[in-house]
């Protein structure tokens, strides 16, 4: 399996440390949120040096606050850092009450803002010389405004819904999802993103699906633990759609708990489904701090014995 974890730490040093030891243990990728020591491409940056052959991921950062020049010249510095090729970035519009409450921006048309972004950002990101005037996004990059990459940068999108999904499937190289149940990606997030490749002639996209993983023997506990977990964006109304065409109720139900051997079904289920990569996002279970750690090493020994 192809798995990989969510990357983080309080400082760089414990960034990189993360890095090494998920390399070692034969993880694919690590993925990043935006907020990961402030802004987590410095701290990749580093990792990537510390590291040879594991992926680090984005997962996502926002469009609205950075410009796709802006943004793509930012990835090329991660890579030219790096020193090899392994940076993923993850982009996506984020949601209504971050945009608009915390950084005051419209969050009117989202949809047409990120397709117009991702071609801008694509395009940059293949060494084309972009002249743009858009409703959302105006580029004109000619000049020495964008620093050409040295090593190819995919780019997948945060996408559930119809629209999103055909941008990533025509343009992108996949989508990284996060909530969605095995369900909602065999029967919606899957289709539709093959057929928008197939009509634009370009191969079967990447599928990293993001979900909560916990090896517990106490069901009820997991998935409270789990909803939690979920407070933030629980109630946001893109999770609750694609929770529903997965055919459960919130984000306790969606997540993949039980033992050992029922983890390992669940995570089966999701490549039975149509997804390429597994981002397993491994929180802890318990009521004390040594059972919760507990908790998270049985999670990461088995995902480590799946990978290995």
């Amino acid at each position: 399996m192809r798995i990989g974890l969510t990357g983080g730490g309080s400082t760089p040093d414990k960034i990189v440390e993360q890095a090494r030891r998920a390399e070692a243990d034969g993880f694919s990728a690590l993925w990043y949120a935006s907020n990961v020591t402030g802004d987590p491409l410095v701290a990749m940056a580093l990792a990537g040096r510390e590291t040879s052959a594991i992926e680090l991921g984005t997962a996502v950062l926002q469009t609205y606050p950075c410009h796709p020049l802006l943004q793509a010249n930012r990835a090329a510095s991660v890579v030219a850092a790096m020193g090899r090729p392994g940076f993923t970035l993850g982009i996506g519009p984020s949601h209504e009450p971050l945009i608009r409450d915390v950084y005051g921006l419209s969050y009117d048309h989202p949809g047409r803002s990120t397709e117009e972004y991702l071609t801008i950002l694509t395009a940059l990101l293949r060494g084309a010389d972009v002249d743009v005037k858009g409703e959302d996004w105006s580029t004109r990059s000619a000049g020495g405004r964008m620093t050409t990459p040295a090593h190819p940068i995919p780019v997948l999108l945060a996408a559930l819904g119809p629209r999103l999904l055909r941008v990533a499937g025509e343009t992108a190289d996949g989508a990284v999802l996060w909530m969605a149940p095995p369900k909602a990606i065999e029967a919606h997030i899957v289709p539709k993103l093959r057929a928008a490749a197939a009509a634009a002639g370009r191969p079967d996209p990447r599928v990293v699906a993001g979900l909560p993983v916990a090896v517990h023997d106490d069901l009820a506990q997991a998935r409270a633990a789990a909803a939690a977990s979920a407070v933030s964006y629980g109630g946001m109304p893109n999770y609750q759609r694609v929770l529903a065409l997965g055919g459960v109720e919130d984000a306790a139900g969606a997540a993949i708990v039980g033992s050992e051997a029922t983890v390992a079904t669940q995570l089966q289920g999701l490549l039975d489904a149509g997804a390429t990569d597994i981002w397993a996002a491994v929180f802890p279970v318990g009521d004390t701090r040594e059972a919760r750690s507990a908790s998270v090493r049985r999670t990461t020994d088995l995902l480590r014995e799946l990978v290995g």
